[in-house]
């Protein structure tokens, strides 16, 4: 008998299958943090600090071209959620195939445009002189793998909407383990430094696409990909695009809310920068792991909506939200309670390990409330609404951070009153995102 990876989330317990659902997605976030963190490790320890500078000062951009790629792949999720839950298998054919081209161009683009402009966004973005030749280089062979990424996430949407998260745990997994080794044997044995951390990069993203297509096309699922059926749809185009535009475009306005609170960091001394830098490591550990569950969100209102369990929409809201409070609250204390084994893994300095705890105090029981503001988002994303909360993030979480930091910050001048910014701009942003999940899932299925 073959194996069945994918999982009904039309029935069933809730509590059970989502948190079985999220487990997998969980170490697969974790798994993407510990393998760029290895990439970092290996270019710093064998290549130097001008080679670690170079990787260092890209990796705003990397995080932005990704953030572009993940937001499409989240319209590709509810949509195809939403047709397996419908049991419409001609739009459900429609959307994957539609998909696997927006996404594949997507990362084309992204390709394109960072090859011909990297040297003049990292001159407009000040890298220094000294890192400036040695971070092209690496920006523009890690760009050659966005293609890849593109197609690895168009399959991830895919099979999560269809309730298997633990194929591409596998597959990234086994890619980010032939990553790791390719990284010791380019940068130590062929002395290829950034390049060939980047290479390495590459190598494995097109690994895990690989890896991933090939389960779609062997598929015998309704989803299952044909490349002679390849053929963009109009009309799934531009509902995979009206939730995936708006929830890409937000990756990009946080990276860039987000240079103003460094600026404002930087503001301090040196000691306080480095203690900062230390405790945000914190960061992709806590949300990761909750961000697990909000994929969950968007997948199983999706299919419910599909399936026109109206009950079951807002149950499963209310779980995700529950799993993803108790992740951020247990994972943000159990961190300050380690406070200094932890910040200890990144600095011997006394001093900076004190400011870090600075920044701990605060986030460890603020990173708990930000999954009311982001779950809520994928809710939403979940029943095919997008733009409004994008828009409301937008306004909530970037541009009441800038005020902040004119306002509140500049009165007080301490960087408590700065770190104090995420969890206030967390609470306006969720309650405005509830008052209009609230109102969309009112008009959801009604009678």
């Amino acid at each position: 008998m073959m194996k069945t990876y994918e999982m009904d989330l039309s029935s069933g317990s809730l509590w059970k299958k989502i948190l079985f659902f999220s487990v997998p997605l969980m170490f697969s976030n974790i798994l993407q943090v510990l393998f760029n963190m290895s990439d970092v490790a290996v270019v710093g320890k064998f290549a130097g600090p001008i080679a670690l500078g170079a990787v260092g000062s890209t990796s705003i951009l990397v995080t932005l071209f990704t953030g572009l790629i993940i937001g499409l792949s989240g319209g590709v999720n509810a949509l195809t959620a939403l047709h397996i839950g419908s049991g419409n298998n001609r739009d459900l054919r429609e959307t994957v195939h539609t998909s696997v081209i927006l996404c594949f161009s997507a990362g084309m683009l992204i390709l394109v445009f960072g090859v011909l402009f990297a040297h003049t966004i990292l001159t407009v973005m000040h890298t220094k002189d000294e890192l400036i030749l040695d971070a092209v280089l690496y920006l523009r062979i890690y760009l050659l793998g966005m293609p890849a990424l593109g197609l690895y996430n168009f399959g991830s949407a895919v099979l999560s909407a269809a309730g298997d998260t633990r194929r591409p745990l596998y597959y990234l997994l086994f890619s980010g383990i032939v990553n790791v080794l390719l990284n010791l044997y380019f940068v130590i044995v062929c002395r290829w430094d950034v390049a060939g951390v980047a290479a390495a990069s590459v190598i494995s993203q097109y690994l895990s696409a690989v890896l991933i297509l090939t389960v779609l096309i062997r598929s015998r699922e309704a989803f299952a990909l044909r490349m002679g059926s390849l053929k963009l749809y109009p009309d799934k185009m531009k509902r995979i695009l009206k939730i995936g535009v708006p929830a890409a475009f937000q990756n990009g306005l946080f990276a860039i809310a987000n240079l103003f609170v460094q600026t404002s960091v930087n503001s301090f001394d040196h000691v306080i920068v480095e203690g900062n830098s230390a405790a945000t490591n914190a960061d992709p550990l806590v949300y990761d792991m909750m961000a697990a569950f909000y994929t969950a969100c968007s997948s199983f209102i999706a299919q419910n909506l599909g399936a026109r369990k109206r009950k079951r929409i807002l149950k499963s809201y209310l779980v995700c939200l529950t799993y993803s409070f108790l992740i951020g609250l247990i994972i943000g204390v159990g961190i300050y309670l380690l406070r200094y084994p932890f910040l200890g893994l990144f600095t011997n300095d006394r001093a900076v390990v004190e400011a870090g705890i600075h920044r701990l105090s605060v986030m460890a029981l603020s990173y708990s409330v930000s999954a009311f503001m982001d779950c809520t988002i994928a809710a939403s994303r979940g029943l095919g609404r997008s733009l409004l909360p994008t828009v409301i993030v937008i306004l909530g979480s970037c541009v009441f951070r800038i005020v902040w930091i004119y306002t509140v910050f500049a009165f007080f001048g301490t960087i408590q009153s700065l770190y104090l910014l995420y969890v206030f701009s967390w609470l306006l942003t969720a309650a405005a995102e509830i008052l209009y999940f609230s109102a969309v899932y009112r008009r959801t299925l009604p009678g």
